[in-house]
């Protein structure tokens, strides 16, 4: 079962699910604010992915900016990145489709369909 990691108010996110449901994509949802994926989590999934560490922080979210992360991500260790994520949901990159070997972070249309359907 893949979960889906999504902001239900964020439009992406809808139209990702509008996307797995037309597909018959089987999934689970989970709401990324209300249950925050763990520093743990974060760690097995950026691992999983192959992505950069960077491509799982919302960086057009308004906490990102309000913090100033863009300045301060460089100077802090991938370990503190995955605490700093840990703690709220909407500093984290959405939607996020976690498969049995494999992650993506946002919604590309293309990059889904070679790994879903």
């Amino acid at each position: 079962m893949i979960l889906f990691a999504e902001y239900p108010k964020c439009t992406t996110c809808q139209k990702a699910k509008k996307w797995l449901e037309s597909h018959h994509v089987k999934y689970t949802s989970r709401h990324i604010k209300e249950e925050n994926p763990t520093a743990d989590e974060l760690k097995e999934w950026h691992v999983k992915s192959g992505l950069p560490l960077k491509r799982f922080f919302n960086t057009s979210g308004m906490l990102y900016k309000s913090m100033g992360l863009k300045d301060k991500l460089k100077d802090m260790s991938e370990e503190e990145q995955y605490e700093l994520l840990g703690t709220d949901g909407m500093l984290v990159k959405r939607p996020i489709i976690v498969g049995d070997d494999f992650v993506l972070t946002g919604f590309r249309e293309k990059e889904w369909e070679e790994r879903l359907l």
